[in-house]
């Protein structure tokens, strides 16, 4: 084998090491889309337990 040949090998190796290396470290920091609740109960719980129109912040007495 000559010696470009083993070099065009040893990159083409060590490309598919990195994006074997990458695609697991993509597929452990996102979830299935189908394991996460629905989107309105996301914004149930996200949003209108912590409804801010609820708290009187003016607090004015008569």
């Amino acid at each position: 084998m000559s010696k470009s040949k083993k070099l065009f090998l040893t990159g083409v190796f060590l490309f598919v090491l990195g994006m074997a290396y990458f695609s697991y470290d993509v597929s452990k920091r996102t979830t299935f889309p189908g394991s996460k609740p629905q989107l309105q109960e996301r914004i149930k719980e996200k949003f209108l337990d912590k409804d801010s129109v609820q708290t009187d912040t003016l607090k004015i007495k008569p």
